[in-house]
């Protein structure tokens, strides 16, 4: 019984000997882990606050590039360095880090010019006295520097801004539109007048460049182009990937007949003054992939007018829908219908994509029995165009950020 006593003596002293050695290294690690997580989460926290801070530059001063550099930031410290990752898109990358108790954290954010393809509907002029009604519904982002006059509650599920502010055909609570996605007022974002001039560059270095040329018959053949510069003449025909890699077709000081089907991702811009500077679409421009049937469509298409667009007065569109794929953007004019007031009754307009213009047209009359001439309204936003755009598109002259990564 002595040995047996003195066994259990020696093995429980040893059992306890063992236990407390691994409740004080459970205790040390427990307290280095606690302050090695310590030291990850300031850093995270320091690298995202130095983010915040060179966010705010940019947001007051798009071409700031100073960089950040503070040794002694909320007892660490905090660097910040923008690089240009596309000079000719203007693709921009913020890197950015915090350091505290020996951990180092990072932060990369990726900046692109911030695009008017992104709006379902812009406008600087809303056309002096045409009102938004309960019969609207705009699903994309909404901006005009105009009154935004509302009758009966119509209907914007995307964020909607005014630089003025509302004005209510009755009062409102029997006008008051829904605004699903937010609202805003006071918001200035002005046209830029110059928006066609970047795209005529890239035209020039590795486009497809018309001048000296009245009009221009441009039809989308896929990837295919053809034009001809009469109404009777024979048609010329270009493969739009080697011909026009940069994705931009420029027609200068001429008017444009447009129609086809478009495959690739393409701007098409028409410059001018008087007349010049207009589209017509003589007929259907739609993608070879229609994106509302498959989200995985990469075509896509910028009409940009540095006067106005109009579905044109013809055969082609008279008495039917016309379907259109593409964001549309006017610089001094509007999209609208040509010839609105005394036009045959038509059908639809079918449009997915989104309307920028410098004031509003109208595409036809309408009287208590329903149209009276052109086309009733079918419009869709392409919600692609929040995080892509047609090569080259008129920016709004800021830039947004369309990745952030920790």
């Amino acid at each position: 019984m002595g040995k047996m006593s003195l066994y259990l003596v020696v093995g429980f002293s040893l059992l306890y000997m063992i236990m407390g050695n691994n409740s004080s290294r459970l205790s040390t690690q427990t307290v280095e882990n606690m302050a090695n997580y310590n030291a990850k989460t300031v850093a995270h926290n320091l690298a995202v606050s130095a983010a915040n801070l060179a966010c705010n530059e940019i947001f007051l001063d798009d071409t700031w590039g100073g960089g950040i550099s503070k040794t002694n930031f909320l007892g660490g410290e905090i660097q910040a360095s923008l690089s240009v990752l596309d000079k000719v898109k203007n693709v921009r990358k913020l890197t950015t880090s915090g350091k505290y108790g020996g951990v180092t954290a990072t932060v990369e954010v990726i900046f692109q010019p911030s695009k008017f393809s992104k709006f379902a509907y812009y406008s600087m002029s809303e056309g002096g006295t045409i009102w938004w009604t309960g019969n609207d519904t705009v699903w994309g982002p909404f901006h005009t520097q105009d009154y935004m006059r509302v009758y009966q509650h119509p209907v914007f599920y995307g964020k909607a801004t005014t630089k003025k502010s509302l004005v209510y055909y009755t009062n409102k609570s029997k006008d008051e539109p829904k605004f699903f996605g937010g609202f805003e007022k006071g918001v200035d974002l002005p046209l830029p007048t110059n928006g066609l001039d970047p795209m005529k560059t890239s035209a020039q270095k590795d486009g497809l460049f018309f001048t000296g040329k009245d009009s221009i018959y441009i039809t989308f053949a896929e990837d295919s182009l053809r034009y001809r510069f009469k109404y009777s003449g024979k048609d010329s025909t270009v493969f739009l990937p080697a011909i026009a890699p940069g994705g931009v077709i420029y027609a200068e000081n001429a008017i444009v007949r447009l129609k086809g089907v478009v495959k690739g991702q393409y701007s098409l811009a028409c410059s001018g003054t008087g007349s010049k500077g207009t589209i017509y679409l003589d007929d259907d421009i739609v993608y070879k992939t229609d994106p509302l049937k498959n989200k995985n469509s990469t075509d896509l298409l910028g009409i940009v007018a540095k006067s106005s667009v109009f579905i044109t007065d013809n055969n082609a569109n008279n008495n039917k829908d016309i379907n259109i794929n593409a964001s549309i953007y006017c610089e001094d004019g509007g999209f609208g219908a040509q010839n609105y007031s005394t036009r045959p009754i038509s059908g639809n307009i079918n449009l997915t994509g989104g309307i920028i213009q410098n004031t509003r047209q109208a595409v036809g009359t309408f009287g208590k029995s329903g149209i009276n001439h052109g086309f009733a309204k079918r419009y869709r936003y392409d919600e692609r165009f929040m995080l892509i755009s047609p090569p080259m598109f008129p920016g709004t002259g800021g830039l947004e950020i369309v990745s952030w990564h920790e």
